[in-house]
C-alpha cells in the first residue's frame, strides 16, 4: 500500500468518506474517464485543422448537454476564445448551428440560443437514409478488398464506446459515414452532405442515444463486410438500415426527454412547496431572500420557522451536486432540520449533529450538504448557530463612520459527509443595525466569461463602505454587480442568498 493511500485511510476510515471527500473538493468535481485505452488520433494539419474540429465537436457537444440556455446571445469572438477558433471557425460554427436551427442570428458576429426542432431533424436523417443507401451501392467498386479506412473507424468507434468518449465516436462515426460517400465518386452525394450539416448533426445526435450505442457501433460492421465482399446493393441497404435504425433510437430519445420534462415540471412545483413563499415576521428583523436554480429544480434551500420556546430557527444549505437528485436529498435535510428542531435540544450543535447522522445514513455516497443553521432569540438579540461547511455569512455592522466585517465562519465539515463529525454552536449578539448576509456557492463561485470566479472578497468589499441601506438594497446590490461580473455567461449553480437587518430596539417612551 502507498504511503499516500495509507494516510488517505488514516484520515477517512470509510469508503464513503473517502469518496465523498474528493465530491468536496471543487476540482474533484470534474467528471473524468479513468483507464482509457488508445485509438487512432486526429492530428492537426499545418494549418489546424484537426484542432478545429475538435473544438466544433465540443462546441456542439456543449450545446447538446445544454451548456446554452435558451435566449442565450453567443459573440464570435467569445466562442473564439472558449474554444481556441480563429475568428473565421467562428463565424462558420454560428453559420452551421443557424442552419441546424440552434441559433438565430442576430447579426453578423451574434446570435440567440434556440431549441432545436425535431420535426426537421427526422426529416433530415429521412434523407440520409436515402443518401447513404445510394453511396453504399456506387462505393462498392472502389472499397471491394479496401475497407482499411472503414475498419479503423469501426475500431475506433468501439474503444470510444468502452472510454465513454462521445467526441471521439462521433468524431469516427463521421469518418466511416463520409469515407463511403467520397468512395462513391458522386459528387451530388457529398454536396447534398455538406449543404445539411451531417457532419455537425451525428455529433450532435449521438449524446441522445448514448445508452444505445454499443448496439449502434456493431451495426457497422455488416457494412464493413458487405463493402469489402463487394455486395453494392446489400451494403446499401445495411446503410439505410443503419441510419433508419439510429433515427429510431433519436425518436425515443426525444419522447423520453418530453416524459422527463413534464416529470421535471411536476417536480419543480414540488420543490417550490418547501421554498418559503413569503418570508415570516420575525420579531427585530427585516429579511429578504433570493433564490434561483441553475437548472430550474436544485439542491439549496432556505428555511424560516418558529419554535415553542419563542426562538426562530433560521436555515440556508447547499446540497453538492445538482437537479433532481439533489432536490430530493435538499427536501430530505429541510425535513430533518424541522423535525429536530421541534424536538428538545440543548442547543443547535446537537440538533445539527443527529441531523448529520440521519444524512449520512440516508443519502447515496456522492451528496452531501453544506448547512447554516443559527436560531435567533429576539428577547436576548442573540444568533447561536453552527456553521456546517457553508461560505461565512457576513455579519455587517456600521458605527461613527466605519464598517465592522464579522465572518461567522465554518465549525464542522458538511453534513452528511462523516457519520461523526461533530459540530460546535457559537453566538454572536445581534446590534442595531446588523446586516446578516448569508449565500451559496451559487453568488461566490459565479463565473465570468473568462472563467474567472466572483469569490468572496468581492462581496465582501461592497460593505466597506459604511451606510444604512435596507435588506433589499443590499441584496439588489450583491444580484446586479455578480450580473454586471457574469456578463451574461450562464449560471451554473444555484443562487440563494439570505439578507437580514437587525431593527432598532422599541424602547418605552420616557
Amino acid at each position: 500500500m502507498s504511503t499516500g493511500q495509507e494516510r488517505a485511510e488514516r484520515r477517512f476510515p470509510s469508503d464513503k468518506a473517502r469518496q465523498a471527500y474528493k465530491k468536496y473538493s471543487r476540482r474533484a468535481r470534474k467528471m473524468t474517464w479513468p483507464d482509457h485505452e488508445d485509438f487512432q488520433p486526429m492530428t492537426a494539419d499545418a494549418n489546424g485543422e484537426g484542432n478545429s474540429r475538435l473544438a466544433r465537436i465540443r462546441l456542439v457537444r456543449d450545446f447538446v448537454d445544454g451548456r446554452y440556455q435558451k435566449g442565450e446571445r453567443l459573440v464570435a469572438a467569445m466562442i473564439a476564445k472558449k474554444y481556441a477558433f480563429d475568428c473565421s471557425s467562428a463565424l462558420s460554427v454560428l453559420a452551421d448551428l443557424h442552419a441546424l436551427g440552434m441559433v438565430a442570428l442576430s447579426g453578423p458576429t451574434s446570435a440567440f440560443v434556440l431549441s432545436v426542432r425535431p420535426k426537421e431533424m427526422y426529416e433530415a436523417y429521412a434523407i440520409r437514409a436515402a443518401l447513404e443507401e445510394i453511396g453504399g451501392r456506387s462505393a462498392v467498386a472502389s472499397l471491394k478488398g479496401n475497407t482499411t479506412v472503414q475498419k479503423r473507424a469501426v475500431d475506433n468507434m468501439r474503444v470510444a464506446v468502452r472510454n465513454h468518449d462521445l467526441d471521439a465516436y462521433a468524431e469516427h462515426d463521421v469518418i466511416f459515414h463520409r469515407s463511403i460517400l467520397e468512395a462513391s465518386q458522386n459528387d451530388v452525394l457529398l454536396r447534398v452532405w455538406d449543404s445539411m450539416i451531417f457532419d455537425i448533426r451525428i455529433r450532435a445526435a449521438i449524446g441522445k442515444v448514448a445508452g444505445n450505442l454499443p448496439e449502434v457501433v456493431e451495426s457497422h460492421q455488416p457494412i464493413v463486410d458487405a463493402l469489402e465482399r463487394g455486395q453494392g446493393r446489400e451494403a446499401g441497404l445495411l446503410l439505410r438500415n443503419h441510419v433508419e435504425t439510429f433515427l429510431q433510437f433519436l425518436k425515443k430519445a426525444e419522447m423520453d426527454s418530453v416524459f422527463f420534462h413534464q416529470d421535471l415540471e411536476i417536480a419543480r412545483e414540488v420543490q417550490r412547496a418547501f421554498i418559503p413563499q413569503e418570508v415570516p415576521s420575525i420579531p427585530g428583523l427585516s429579511c429578504e431572500t433570493f433564490y434561483k436554480p441553475a437548472h430550474g429544480i436544485g439542491g439549496d434551500y432556505y428555511d424560516f420557522f418558529s419554535m415553542r420556546s419563542g426562538t426562530w430557527g433560521i436555515a440556508i444549505g447547499d446540497v453538492s451536486g445538482k437537479g433532481i437528485g439533489a432536490a430530493l436529498i435538499m427536501a430530505s435535510l429541510q425535513a430533518s432540520v424541522r423535525a429536530q428542531a421541534l424536538q428538545p435540544h440543548s442547543d443547535p450543535s446537537a440538533l445539527i449533529n443527529h441531523v448529520n447522522r440521519l444524512v449520512h445514513e440516508s443519502s447515496p455516497v456522492q451528496f452531501f450538504a453544506s448547512l447554516f443553521y443559527a436560531e435567533y432569540d429576539p428577547a436576548a438579540r442573540t444568533l447561536t448557530y453552527v456553521n456546517a461547511g457553508l461560505n461565512p455569512p457576513f455579519v455587517v455592522r456600521c458605527q461613527d463612520g466605519r464598517s465592522r466585517v464579522f465572518r461567522l465562519q465554518p465549525g464542522g465539515t458538511p453534513v452528511g459527509l462523516f457519520e461523526d463529525s461533530g459540530y460546535n454552536s457559537k453566538l454572536f449578539r445581534l446590534e442595531d443595525g446588523d446586516i446578516l448576509v448569508a449565500c451559496t456557492d451559487g453568488i461566490i463561485e459565479a463565473e465570468s466569461r473568462d472563467g474567472e470566479l466572483w469569490g468572496a472578497q468581492r462581496l465582501e468589499s461592497l460593505f466597506l463602505a459604511c451606510g444604512r441601506r435596507s435588506p433589499q438594497q443590499v441584496l439588489d446590490r450583491i444580484l446586479n454587480e455578480v450580473s454586471a461580473y457574469t456578463n451574461g455567461a450562464p449560471q451554473k449553480d444555484d443562487m440563494t442568498v439570505l439578507v437580514m437587518q437587525m431593527q432598532p430596539e422599541s424602547r418605552p417612551a420616557p
